[in-house]
């Protein structure tokens, strides 16, 4: 494989920092446009030679954004969309909590086979992840690959680069419009950095 970045996309108007927003095609507000912009600041010296995108709109534009600097056309895959979270969909922790008990309860207890109501399970969302991995080995070593995705994907996407169990999603924190980077090759992956924010230093609406 190749030298992936990991980024997760900018805030969005029916704000993604405070609410569950999976298959919902939901728009950068202001300040997810400006994260995007520093996240293509940050990048611009950075060799991109391949930039994938979730089709959603809010990863779409952070991915556009970025690759405005390198003269690359972004490639959508609906594979690298978020859970569908169903029933869940747009609701805060405390909301779930209070109308979804028993499904609150195995969120808290990290059931490692998660099914949101009406929605998606992990093993499902994992699957997502291995065909889009089958892209992936497509690209050279010498190669780096922009990844503009979601939370939970790129949770998912982590463990299952580090070899490690689908548990432990739990245990990786993604700020949006933050900046994530693995080194790979045929004998596994290295995490050099994760959910870096340096560059949205002084970002407000």
């Amino acid at each position: 494989m190749s030298r992936l970045l990991l980024v997760r996309h900018g805030e969005t108007e029916l704000k993604s920092s405070e609410r569950l927003w999976g298959h919902t095609d939901v728009k950068l507000d202001a300040l997810g446009l400006k994260q995007a912009e520093r996240l293509r600041d940050r990048l611009a010296a950075e060799k991109i030679d391949t930039i994938y995108s979730s089709n959603l709109q809010r990863a779409l534009v952070t991915a556009e954004t970025i690759a405005s600097r390198h003269r690359l056309a972004v490639i959508t895959c609906a594979e690298l969309r978020e859970f569908n979270y169903g029933k869940i969909e747009g609701l805060n922790y405390e909301e779930i909590r209070q109308l979804y008990p028993e499904f609150y309860k195995s969120m808290t207890q990290k059931i490692p086979n998660l099914k949101f109501p009406d929605g998606e399970s992990v093993y499902q969302l994992n699957n997502r992840v291995s065909q889009f991995l089958g892209k992936l080995k497509e690209h050279t070593p010498e190669q780096t690959i922009l990844i503009v995705a979601h939370f939970g994907l790129l949770r998912i996407f982590l463990c299952r680069l580090l070899d490690i169990g689908m548990k432990r999603r739990w245990q990786f924190h993604l700020d949006l419009a933050s900046l994530s980077i693995l080194e790979t090759n045929q004998r596994g992956a290295i995490l050099s950095l994760l959910n870096d924010v340096s560059h949205l230093a002084q970002v407000r609406d």
